[in-house]
């Protein structure tokens, strides 16, 4: 017994590891929430597989044989005990108990004991009676009454269960799924299409398999993921999914999603149709339907190009896609950077979102100190880790929340000549952030990363057009040529020529410089082999250049002109693009061109960091849902609940229902009455034991009440 309850114990944490940890998932989940190390060492424990790995099947296994023999080498006893009163016990043995009582009743001996067995009878008492004599006083009679052995039982009902409830969900789990594989030689598969090989039988009595099943097609090809792989199980139907429906809360999570399903069974004349909601299944043929989750079933995208360091006018016509599908080949002439080839890539959509609620509150903030800290942390982006947070703990987060949805999103990959491939996601509209409309730019270099997010600020027709103009003329050596000369004229008067001249000179230089069509450090100097790993241009080309030149005691001062010229000079440059694209030039007094302005030079800045020079905008979009099924057959289930039920009553038995021992003998007096001496024993000494004894003293021996 002491093992059967250590082995018990451990299955007990064991489980409860297994109910942290998820089971079953992708092997790059468990390195991004554990890491490398950990992920390797639980791993190689089987702790992502718990309920199949060898050891945890062996301490099973003697969890099982050690209660079955419990259970074998003990039933017998109970059976017998159950039949026996014990009416043999002496009468000097009744001393010894603690509940005793013995008084006189005027009554002949039979009269007396067949008073007491009717109310004992009455009470719910079982009862066997002896008549015999004993050495002192002569012949009398005992009764030996019972109640409450039901309590017994809870013992078998309760070690039953045990065994029940882990052979059950033993032959639910995947060890039978592993048997087969292991007598037939089957292979898994980790991707492509499944051969021969990797098919289990459509008769297999026991397996738990996800089916995804676009919307408009029909399928009976489940897949039962395994340590090395997947074997595909083929039901013995198709199932047709005719229409998903999802409804969110207002916080952007499903609140409610259902397909409405159509199987086609050979066996029937016309095919069947249900609806599938989560905590709704629908059970066909043995096999249980489960809705697991949704996902994309291959919507139809349209990507428009927006190309960074490309002329003005541009235009290329849009990329058609598939999320999901085959990756496409795009030009290779769209990769020039810089004079530098960073192509060909490939296309692969890997998402669509429609629906994006995100929390905004912790975003916007009208403490300057606040705006001001964030920029100093990260100008780049914005980190959408921490916009989801309401996505998490279900307790109330501090402040108010801020719900908005920010609209659709894509996220695609651009995977080079050499198979390394880049994330991206694109917002499809501008989302306020700090009072500001911008573009959401992401990008990742690896599925364990969070998206950096490139922050590019709306123009006055919420288009990204106006930026992307003036990136563009940034590009552009007469352009910035005459933008410099633009600022010069704009801030001297017409009698300092000289001093025009130097200004354009420097206006020039610091446009040069943030463009990335000038280095910042002189070859041969101190820092130039630094500066030549460093970005081609943005603030930090600034920044380079005035630790190359500039005496520190006159860097503070140096930098700020040279960014108010850099500011200045890019407005005019702004201006240019407009007119180049037939718009009225910006004020510069205008609050909304200034707030336009300053994050436009970081994101000038920031862009810098952007791995390609092609933005693929989400243009449109026709969405196509899908659902994942689980699909189920689960014979050992009824087991389960057989053991379960066996369970409850077996602990209730045990722990609320008390067996009661009762001992009366009754003997002759010698004038016309009766001697009685009664005893009482229970398995536990309660209170209620106590009160029970003095009620039944009360009843069989009135007198002495």
């Amino acid at each position: 017994m002491r093992f059967a309850i250590a082995l018990l114990t451990v299955i007990c944490i064991v489980s409860a590891i297994g109910t942290v940890i998820k089971q079953g998932e992708p092997l790059v989940n468990y390195v991004d929430q554990f890491g490398p190390y950990w992920a390797d060492v639980f791993g190689a424990l089987g702790l992502y597989r718990i309920y199949s790995t060898p050891w945890f099947l062996v301490i099973l296994a003697f969890l099982v044989v050690s209660t079955s023999l419990c259970i074998a080498r003990n039933t017998p006893k109970i059976l017998v005990d159950l039949r026996t009163h014990k009416e043999h016990v002496r009468e000097r043995a009744l001393d010894a108990f603690h509940h005793k009582a013995s008084g006189q009743l005027a009554l002949p001996l039979d009269q007396a004991a067949e008073r007491v067995a009717t109310t004992l009878k009455g009470g719910g008492w079982t009862q066997k009676s002896q008549r015999r004599a004993e050495a002192v006083g002569g012949a009398g009679i005992m009764i030996g009454a019972r109640h409450g052995a039901v309590n017994k039982l809870g013992y078998i009902a309760a070690h039953s269960a045990i065994v029940l409830i882990c052979l059950g969900g033993l032959f639910d789990g995947d060890l039978i799924v592993k048997v087969q594989a292991w007598m037939h030689g089957l292979q898994p598969f980790r991707g492509g299409e499944a051969t021969e090989r990797s098919r289990l039988s459509d008769a297999n009595p026991a397996y738990r398999a996800q089916l995804f099943v676009p919307e408009g097609q029909r399928t009976n090809s489940a897949v039962i993921s395994l340590d090395k792989g997947m074997l595909l199980q083929p039901l013995p139907f198709d199932i047709e999914l005719k229409k998903f429906t999802v409804d969110y809360y207002a916080t952007g999570m499903p609140k409610r999603f259902a397909s409405d399903i159509v199987i086609h069974d050979p066996k029937l004349d016309k095919p069947k149709a249900f609806t599938v909601e989560v905590n709704h299944p629908v059970t066909y043929g043995g096999i249980t339907i489960f809705q697991s989750s949704f996902e994309d079933g291959g919507s139809a995208v349209h990507l428009k190009p927006l190309f960074l360091n490309a002329a003005p006018n541009a235009q290329a016509p849009l990329v058609d896609a598939v999320v999901g599908g085959d990756a496409q080949n795009l030009p290779a002439n769209w990769w020039q950077r810089n004079g530098q080839d960073v192509g060909p890539m490939a296309l692969e959509v890997t998402g669509l979102r429609v629906i994006n609620v995100e929390d905004l509150a912790q975003a916007q903030s009208g403490n300057p100190a606040v705006n001001a800290a964030k920029a100093a942390n990260d100008a780049r982006g914005v980190n959408l880790d921490e916009l989801s947070k309401h996505l998490g703990s279900g307790a109330k987060a501090p402040g108010e929340k801020k719900l908005i949805n920010i609209g659709p999103s894509i996220t695609y990959k651009l995977r080079d000549a050499a198979g390394q491939a880049r994330e991206y996601q694109n917002y499809m509209v501008p989302v306020n952030l700090d009072g500001l409309s911008v573009f959401l730019l992401g990008v990742r270099d690896t599925p364990a990363e969070g998206f950096r997010y490139l922050r590019v600020p709306a123009d006055d027709q919420l288009q990204i057009n106006g930026w992307l103009r003036l990136k563009q003329a940034l590009g552009d050596a007469a352009a910035r040529q005459e933008a410099a000369r633009r600022f010069a004229v704009s801030v001297t008067s017409p009698d300092h020529a000289q001093l025009r001249e130097q200004l354009s000179v420097s206006a020039l230089r610091a446009l040069d410089l943030f463009s990335g069509a000038k280095r910042p450090v002189p070859d041969g100097s101190a820092t130039a082999a630094a500066a030549a790993n460093g970005p081609s241009g943005g603030l930090m080309a600034i920044s380079n250049f005035i630790e190359a030149v500039v005496p520190p005691a006159e860097r503070e001062h140096t930098s700020a002109t040279l960014i108010r010229i850099l500011n200045g000079s890019l407005f005019e440059l702004l201006n240019i693009s407009r007119e180049q694209a037939g718009l009225k030039p910006l004020l510069a007094d205008n609050d909304a061109a200034r707030a336009f302005m300053t994050q436009s030079v970081l994101s000038l800045s920031d862009a810098v960091f952007y791995p390609v020079p092609v933005i693929l905008a989400l243009d449109g979009f026709e969405q196509k849902q899908a659902s994942v099924f689980q699909v189920t057959r689960t014979p050992g289930r009824n087991v389960v609940y057989l053991g379960c039920l066996l369970l409850v009553v077996g602990v209730f038995a045990m722990l609320y229902i008390r067996e009661r021992r009762l001992w009366v003998w009754m003997q002759d007096d010698g004038q016309g009455g009766t001697r009685l001496k009664m005893a009482l024993s229970s398995t536990r000494h309660t209170l209620d034991i106590d009160r029970e004894f003095e009620q039944l003293r009360a009843v069989l021996l009135p007198s002495q009440g």
